[in-house]
């Protein structure tokens, strides 16, 4: 009769855990979701403004930081080594926190199924999201 009491404690404490830790992440997903929001329309804004030739109003989605680190030349240098104008369409994925700062890897997709995975961190400065780092993805 011990050992169906200890089952029983135990399956009710494993379903008390598995419930615990699922209602933690539906949470932790539900607040990373909300403090996200403006980073989509800030995707595309980057994307319209270098399509459309306006690499300085691009550049001036980035952070004051990153600025600082990467001059105008060497952003230029890098969009052209990226050769955008190649890919057709964007797919973000999931965001990821760190440090406050929430990771997007977006993939830019080619009509001959190439593809381009850039991460993106995005910052908040002030009440608006800014682009702090953009990374190529090795593939």
């Amino acid at each position: 009769m011990e050992l169906g009491l200890v089952r029983e404690i135990g399956s009710k404490a494993l379903l008390a855990g598995a419930g615990a830790l699922l209602l933690y992440w539906t949470i932790t997903a539900v607040k990373l979701v909300l403090s996200a929001r403006g980073i989509n329309p800030l995707i595309k804004q980057f994307f319209t403004q270098v399509a459309a030739g306006r690499i300085d109003a691009a550049y001036l989605l980035t952070t004051k930081s990153y600025r600082q680190h990467v001059n105008r030349q060497q952003f230029i240098r890098f969009l052209a080594g990226l050769k955008l104008n190649r890919f057709r369409n964007l797919k973000s994925g999931r965001p990821r926190m760190q440090e406050g700062d929430i990771i997007l890897t977006v993939k830019l997709k080619a009509d001959n199924d190439e593809e381009l995975p850039l991460d993106f961190t995005f910052t908040k400065v002030e009440e608006n999201w800014r682009i702090a780092r953009i990374n190529q993805v090795a593939a």
